[in-house]
């Protein structure tokens, strides 16, 4: 791989050592410069999720993706810089209380003086790595989530306003190979089924809030404050694809 073109894809100038300073701040990078995004399977483009194919993507083609592709890149990053990275199944929630399979989802787990979740690749989540603790209370300028003991699984909750918590995924700490999520990420590009092939999504952090494009609509968050916009062509979206995420289709 080539770290040095990553980087510059990140425009990350910061300190690259496997430490928990280097892994918060390329994990806040990634998410501010790499956009969860579908645009592919709207165009009936097979996505293939090999890490070499993924990095290829994102450092090259300046694109972003969607779990497999962003979490499995990203690992191949930290490993190249010498940190110990494994990734994780997780079964994504659904507003019924239930939950999508296995490999529903890819996560990261990052050893450092203790074990850390990293995630890229769930959109409008938390910005840096959170503590692979239970029942503590974590809070990030995004919001505010903990881990939790669920059965035989952990679940990753976010705090909603009301003060409730919501469970955004489960997951286990069984180690896993990328070659084990490709049945379901052919589901999830090609299912009618699938949320993926329902609607185009590009979506990215930014310091003040986040900046979405979901299907005909411009959404803007500042600061809290969220601001929704139609667009009038698909002539208006392409423009703002371009200017709010550098990507041209």
């Amino acid at each position: 791989m080539d770290v040095a073109a990553y980087l510059r894809r990140l425009r990350y100038t910061g300190t690259v050592e496997p430490t928990l300073i280097s892994l918060r701040s390329l994990h806040r990078r990634h998410m501010e410069t790499v956009p969860f995004e579908n645009l592919d399977i709207s165009l009936s483009r097979p996505i293939e999720i090999e890490d070499e194919a993924s990095v290829r993507k994102i450092v090259e083609g300046h694109r972003g993706g969607f779990c497999y592709e962003l979490n499995g890149a990203f690992a191949a990053l930290l490993r190249a810089l010498g940190f110990q990275v494994t990734l994780l199944s997780a079964r994504v929630a659904r507003k019924n209380g239930g939950e999508g399979p296995e490999f529903d989802h890819l996560a990261l787990r990052v050893d450092l003086d203790e074990p850390w979740l990293a995630d890229v690749g769930f959109g409008d989540s938390f910005a840096e790595p959170l503590r692979l603790q239970t029942d503590l209370e974590q809070q990030q300028d995004v919001g505010t989530f903990r881990i939790r003991q669920a059965a035989q699984s952990l679940a990753l909750e976010r705090q909603q306003e009301d003060d409730s918590w919501r469970t955004e995924y489960s997951f286990t700490l069984m180690p896993r190979q990328i070659g084990e999520f490709r049945d379901r990420c052919h589901f999830h590009q090609t299912s009618p089924e699938s949320s993926f092939t329902q609607k185009r999504i590009c979506s990215r952090l930014t310091p003040e809030g986040r900046i979405t494009l979901s299907g005909l609509h411009l959404i803007v968050t500042n600061h809290g404050h969220r601001e929704e916009r139609a667009l009038d062509s698909e002539e208006e979206w392409l423009s703002a694809l371009r200017q709010y995420f550098e990507i041209v289709v």
